[in-house]
């Protein structure tokens, strides 16, 4: 089914639901997705130079967010920065370049090895490595998905919303302490909202509803322990309804690598 048909009814259809359920979260959620949607799905549709101006972008976000989150310095933020840009511009020219992502993980200690930094220096280089992999790293796949980033990206979103519902409505068993919100509801939710899209943008497969579901959780719990040990709610402020780019986009940082190895 056609892309844009499929988003478009599902705007629809959920800022119908918003504006009779009168959530004013809600309503803000989905007045961002609103604009979203377009602007990530007109960048893809350019194709592979598209996603990659996209992982860039997204990546810089991201990556000043989380230096905020893990209490990085300037320089170990300036570094991630850089390569959220290149990364995925080198992957645009060469999926080669991905195997370097080790070698630039390890060249992100460099900050705190050159500053002498004895008290910190360890943390900042672990937190700054982790970096490399969670944000860019994860991102550059964009690239590397093709024609099927969109519908990757669609499900997930659509994923967090039926998870959301799932809980609500079904409830169980918590997953974990790190988010008291995430029951085993709204896996199940969060199932058949991928399984759903997935499907009406004929891009179904098993292995890729595994990655979309495994990777929404995992994404969502792994966020949650920065924001835990950081002592905040949300990553950020700026983005409507959600808080910040992180808070957007942390079960996506999981699912793009899953969704690439499982097709």
């Amino acid at each position: 089914m056609n892309a844009v048909l499929v988003v478009g009814g599902a705007l629809g259809a959920g800022g119908i639901g918003v504006a009779l359920g009168g959530d004013r979260e809600l309503r803000r959620r989905w007045a961002t997705w609103a604009v979203t949607a377009p602007l990530v799905g007109g960048l893809l549709a350019l194709g592979a130079p598209g996603a990659a101006a996209l992982a860039a972008a997204l990546g810089v976000v991201a990556a000043s967010e989380y230096a905020r989150l893990a209490g990085l310095r300037t320089a170990d933020r300036a570094l991630l920065c850089a390569v959220a840009v290149g990364l995925p511009l080198a992957v645009l020219v060469t999926p080669d370049a991905l195997r370097a992502t080790p070698l630039l993980a390890l060249g992100a200690t460099l900050p705190a090895l050159l500053s002498g930094d004895t008290r910190t220096g360890l943390r900042r280089a672990a937190l700054t490595a982790f970096g490399v992999i969670w944000l860019p790293w994860a991102l550059a796949h964009l690239v590397l998905l093709g024609g099927t980033a969109f519908a990757v990206c669609a499900a997930v979103s659509v994923a967090d919303v039926t998870a959301w519902c799932g809980g609500k409505l079904v409830g169980g068993a918590r997953l974990s302490t790190l988010s008291p919100g995430k029951t085993w509801g709204g896996v199940l939710g969060a199932a058949v909202g991928a399984a759903s899209t997935l499907a009406l943008l004929g891009a179904f497969t098993p292995l890729l509803l595994v990655a979309v579901v495994v990777g929404d959780v995992v994404g969502d719990l792994l966020e949650s322990m920065a924001k835990r040990e950081a002592g905040v709610k949300d990553a950020g402020s700026w983005l409507p309804g959600f808080g910040g780019l992180l808070d957007r986009v942390d079960s996506l940082l999981v699912v793009l690598p899953l969704a690439w190895w499982a097709l």
